[in-house]
């Protein structure tokens, strides 16, 4: 199932097709597009190239994986069990002088766009979620969380068939994608100030 971004000004065809999709086949990822996607994410920029992210990987029938899936509200866990590899995204909030990094959030979504790009050249799609609980994790996977928190688990791997997903859980896969106008998050001088190159 394809569902292209209907944008208004070209733009790079993985950034057009991507999108978050909830079915999934489960045919395992190959290990060397796993290696490539991991690497990908390794270049992200980050300040002073402190490269906060960490993640934790689990293939399918791995106890990590039954972890992920264990940790995650219920609605997720309903499409997400189908998923060949989830991921637990992980911020290190300290340098490697211990001191508080601002901006480890920031640098560790950079890395996960990393990824994501890479994974659809690989012919992967990637669905993050915020639908966990990080009390669990934490517990399970025995984070410090004086220096780490975690951030987004995801589900990758090759699309599936919508009719292994739940009649209502289909209707979302099924729903048109729309983004905010320009207008709404492109500005000059403060927020709220439209800016005028979009009409030119």
């Amino acid at each position: 199932m394809k569902k292209p971004a209907k944008n208004q000004f070209d733009i790079h065809p993985i950034i057009k097709d991507r999108w978050s999709p909830r079915a999934f086949s489960p045919k395992p990822i190959e290990n060397d597009k796993l290696q490539k996607i991991f690497e990908a994410s390794r270049w992200a920029p980050s300040a002073y190239n402190n490269q906060p992210w960490r993640y934790l990987v689990g293939k399918r029938e791995s106890e990590t994986y039954q972890k992920l899936i264990d940790s995650m509200i219920e609605f997720n866990r309903n499409w997400a069990k189908n998923s060949p590899t989830l991921v637990l995204v992980i911020g290190k909030k300290t340098d490697e002088k211990n001191r508080n990094n601002p901006t480890y959030q920031y640098d560790t979504g950079q890395s996960i766009a990393y990824l994501t790009f890479q994974a659809m050249n690989e012919g992967l799609f990637v669905h993050q979620m915020s639908g966990f609980k990080k009390e669990k994790v934490i517990e399970f996977f025995e984070i410090d969380s004086e220096q780490y928190t975690p951030i987004a688990i995801f589900a990758i791997g090759y699309p599936g068939d919508l009719s292994i997903l739940p009649d209502s859980i289909q209707k979302l896969e099924s729903a048109e994608r729309d983004r905010k106008s320009f207008d709404e998050f492109v500005f000059e001088n403060k927020i709220g100030n439209k800016t005028n190159f979009f009409n030119q």
